[in-house]
């Protein structure tokens, strides 16, 4: 899965691809570079960032998102938000990427209305206040309690299992010791029967253990992914892909896994 953020204010590349035009020629050169999905988003969700207004995140995402499923590609849009979803899809996005597990006002409902795939990902709090000293138990049961409640209000409203997928939600609401702790432990998630997905490109806790500038974290990035693979990674969320892609056919090589890691 490539990042395409179509944002001023990305943690990882702000203002970049912050024009249309711009985003849909990133996306193409990541689609080249063997995305095999492309991740749509028009709200900065990193630690710290406030909410985008709804009709601005429409403006930012809907072209893109047009323009890629135009050409048959397989696009995710990146949203949280109930309007956002609808139109997205409307526009040709198969896939729903939220942070928020549906739990935003109208969303659940709003991606029971659509064929849409969903990820579910586990956050404490919100973007803005997610990072305000996060404390836990057990940070890895109670993700995946989190994330086994959240399958079982989709399917009570109408979503089926086979749509869905899970997220640990690395680096949203958690400090370095329980993102290393969840990492560790990922297989746990297998336990819920779905497909995990893992998304830790470019994130603050690979500074930390590098001390590596944003820019300057993509090895750092692959031995982090690459570690998620081994404990049942299936989806892949990256800025690097096609680097991703290089170290997953040595990877997938060496171990002898003709099973398909997406990146």
């Amino acid at each position: 899965m490539g990042v395409v953020n179509v944002t001023p204010d990305s943690f990882s590349d702000g203002g970049k691809y912050s024009d249309s035009a711009a985003a849909i020629d990133h996306a193409l050169r990541l689609r080249e570079e063997g995305a095999d999905i492309l991740d749509v988003g028009g709200e900065s969700t990193r630690p710290g960032a406030a909410p985008v207004d709804i009709a601005v995140e429409m403006h930012r995402v809907l072209p893109v998102i047009e323009a890629l499923s135009r050409r048959g590609l397989v696009v995710s849009v990146d949203t949280r938000h109930a309007q956002v979803m609808r139109a997205a899809v409307a526009a040709g996005a198969t896939i729903i990427n939220d942070v928020a597990a549906l739990r935003e006002e109208q969303a659940l409902e709003a991606a029971a209305s659509t064929d849409a795939a969903v990820c579910l990902m586990h956050m404490r709090g919100t973007p803005l206040t997610m990072q305000d000293a996060p404390r836990y138990a057990d940070v890895g049961s109670e993700v995946r309690a989190f994330l086994e409640s959240r399958v079982q209000s989709c399917m009570a409203a109408g979503i089926g299992r086979e749509r869905l997928v899970v997220d640990p939600g690395f680096g949203f609401g958690k400090e370095l010791t329980h993102n290393l702790q969840l990492l560790r432990h990922l297989e746990d998630l297998s336990t819920l029967g779905l497909p995990v997905l893992v998304g830790l490109s470019r994130k603050r806790m690979l500074g930390q253990l590098t001390g590596r500038a944003v820019a300057e974290r993509e090895y750092a990035g692959i031995a982090a992914h690459l570690a998620a693979v081994a404990r049942g990674a299936k989806i892949l969320r990256v800025h690097d892909v096609a680097a991703m892609r290089d170290a997953l056919a040595v990877w997938n090589a060496i171990e002898g896994d003709e099973e398909h890691h997406d990146a």
